[in-house]
């Protein structure tokens, strides 16, 4: 499983990738601080641009957007023993 450092202005935070999709032209993730058990899911997209050599992502923020993209994850994540 693909583990990502998401740094914040004060902070930094280690996350595990459980899924990624894309969708239009933007690539979104599915992240948790902890593989197994209960942890806390972020759902962010990659804002980078074509030529950064890193991916650059937000946490996703928009209610309307963040409700949509969790029915996303829930239907990809359908067949597998991860729920959030």
């Amino acid at each position: 499983m693909e583990k990502i450092t998401l740094k914040g202005e004060n902070d930094s935070i280690e996350l595990y990738i459980l899924e990624t999709t894309r969708l239009g032209a933007v690539d979104y993730a599915l992240a948790s601080d902890t593989v197994t058990g209960d942890g806390e899911c972020y759902i962010m997209k990659d804002v980078s641009a074509p030529e950064d050599e890193e991916s650059v992502y937000e946490i996703v923020e928009d209610e309307h957007e963040l409700d949509y993209l969790a029915g996303v994850f829930a239907e990809l994540l359908e067949d597998t023993d991860i729920s959030f």
